[in-house]
């Protein structure tokens, strides 16, 4: 970590990421970069879905590799770089048959450093195999939800799953919300956990930086009028005068309160529903 002199009041206790110590390279590869628009939680109709976002740095995208689908061919790692639309490291890699591609990197890999994407790959960081193919208390990350649909679970700087029973024909996964789920032990995983771990530590400092990033300023609800939010109103700093908090369209929200839908379609896939507050486990 990286910790400033407080030259003003918004450096006192204001950290980041020494990325020197781990980047190799500044400047992307052109090739798998491409521009863009972001949507900054509009719509198709240009109306705010999500709130609280909005400016930013401009970005450069880069194509990264979720399919994995180049099977049974070694790949090397060229580079290991920062991405601006993520918070791990990505890396350039080079398979042996020339192709290059940008690829989320697990915590321990480093230049140099070689990964296969087989179902006969072992069992080490970086490589990949089909989940029924990976042994019980192992972590993984980029976890596919269907076969061959690229992975979507466990891609957070820092983050992992671990394979907790195989129950043909599921493996049964713990989430890093502590979420226990089956999911199909045909589905891909990359074994270990996803770089730049630090990132959790970091103390933004002042409201500027949360702007840099994209992020705009957050209201409470009790602050607005009756008209604006269900919290609203009330003689100078009153309680939200009800025993739930609620959104201001009036779904349950925040304090561990359960949001998710009843009827969901994966529901018969959860094992164990994640714990909230104080009984989650901070260690995961």
């Amino acid at each position: 970590m990286k910790y400033l002199k407080p030259k003003t009041p918004g450096q006192r206790g204001m950290s980041g990421i020494e990325y020197r110590k781990f980047l190799t390279a500044t400047e992307p590869h052109k090739p798998l970069t491409h521009g863009g628009k972001r949507f900054v939680g509009r719509n198709a109709f240009g109306r705010i879905t999500v709130r609280h976002k909005g400016g930013g740095h401009k970005r450069l995208f880069r194509e990264i590799d979720f399919q994995y689908n180049k099977h049974d061919i070694p790949a090397t790692i060229e580079t290991i770089e920062y991405d601006p639309n993520r918070g791990g490291f990505i890396g350039r890699v080079v398979y042996k048959d020339g192709e290059r591609r940008y690829v989320l990197l697990p915590r321990s890999l480093k230049v140099g450093d070689t990964f296969i994407v087989s179902e006969t790959a072992k069992v080490v960081p970086g490589n990949r195999l089909p989940l029924k193919n990976i042994p019980v208390g192992t972590f993984v990350y980029n976890i596919e939800l269907k076969p061959m649909n690229g992975g979507k679970l466990a891609r957070g700087a820092g983050n992992y799953a671990e394979i907790v029973a195989q129950d043909s024909p599921y493996t049964q996964v713990k989430m890093p919300s502590t979420e226990v789920r089956m999911i199909l032990n045909t589905a891909w995983a990359s074994v270990g956990e996803v770089s730049n771990p630090e990132r959790k530590l970091v103390n933004i400092g002042k409201a500027g930086r949360s702007r840099w990033l994209g992020i705009r300023p957050t209201v409470r609800g009790s602050a607005m009028n009756p008209v604006d939010h269900p919290h609203g109103g009330g003689e100078g700093r009153s309680g939200r005068g009800r025993r739930r908090a609620i959104s201001m369209w009036g779904k349950p929200t925040g304090k561990g309160q359960k949001s998710r839908r009843p009827k969901k379609y994966s529901n018969y896939l959860i094992i164990s529903r994640r714990k909230v507050g104080k009984k989650r486990n901070t260690t995961q």
